[in-house]
């Protein structure tokens, strides 16, 4: 099947007229790799109108949605489509009180059904950056007085951040997590899940990276008010602003679910043309995730 690209909604629209039309897309995404019934492994089927699968063995019934992230989307496997496009192909997407107007559903199924998409989102932790690497904590919070510097007891979420750049210093690609404080074994974690140890890192001097550098090849230099780490800050000060002005709150249990939206629109800033179809993909691809689930993760 011919894979959706492109940013343009007037041939978004065009192409998902019907729920029908969105799960023959799913079901080729689904199936591509052949099919397999989940209850007795069997491989053979017959395909329904609405392009579910059953099994000739056991003649389980599976649809397109089932066991995905689309699981039981009750407001409309269309409308489902439309967020994930919006989503993945805006610059720095909408709220869910946005979304529940523009969908006519309520605030709390778009909030949920886009955690969901935010966990598609995130990082295989399969491609961990090499050559040119920045990293620096920031938080995302108001002002609290008394609270200044690396605070530890403060309401702000505090986030660690790498940045790795081109050759010409520009911007390739950024992960970012929340940490629950400064320390060592906090901040190594960005390290072990998406730096490589023949990167080139370097941070500021604050004394929590000092164990680190016996892993990495990690140089520590002043960072001038950030002036040593121009590029890092400017993409440190887009998260906050974008977190600023299209939230009005984040939690801290969401906090990474929003970090995941953000660098995985700009990790793909340059593959534009198909990242909805590489959205789709993940999840399908994830297993389904259920209300409770989200809130308790």
């Amino acid at each position: 099947m011919k894979i959706f690209k492109g940013q343009d909604l007037i041939a978004f629209t065009t192409k998902f007229q019907s729920a029908l039309e969105c799960q023959e897309y799913l079901a080729a995404q689904k199936w591509d790799h052949g099919y397999t019934c989940r209850k007795c492994g069997h491989g053979a089927s017959q395909v329904r109108k609405n392009h579910s699968r059953t099994c000739n063995k056991c003649s389980h019934t599976e649809s397109p949605t089932a066991n995905t992230l689309f699981h039981k989307v009750k407001f409309g496997i269309r409308k489902a489509f439309f967020i994930c496009f919006e989503m993945s192909t805006s610059t720095k997407s909408f709220s869910a009180r946005y979304m529940a107007k523009r969908y006519s559903i309520t605030e709390k199924t778009a909030r949920m059904f886009m955690h969901k998409v935010r966990e598609a989102m995130k990082s295989s932790e399969q491609h961990p950056m090499q050559g040119t690497v920045h990293v620096d904590e920031f938080v995302i919070g108001g002002k609290e007085n008394g609270k200044i510097g690396r605070s530890y007891h403060t309401k702000k979420k505090k986030i660690v951040c790498a940045l790795e750049l081109t050759e010409d210093l520009k911007v390739k690609r950024m992960y970012s997590m929340r940490i629950k404080d400064y320390s060592s074994k906090e901040l190594r974690q960005i390290f072990d899940r998406h730096i490589s140890p023949n990167a080139k890192v370097t941070a500021d001097e604050w004394r929590g990276y000092d164990p680190i550098a016996e892993d990495y090849s990690l140089t520590q230099i002043k960072s001038e008010n950030g002036m040593n780490f121009k590029a890092l800050h400017t993409m440190i000060h887009q998260v906050k602003s974008w977190v600023r002005t299209t939230f009005s709150w984040v939690s801290k249990k969401h906090v990474d679910r929003y970090l995941s939206e953000f660098n995985y629109r700009l990790n793909r800033s340059q593959t534009k043309e198909t990242i909805f179809h590489n959205l789709i993909s993940r999840m399908v691809r994830s297993e389904k995730i259920y209300q409770t689930q989200i809130l308790c993760i």
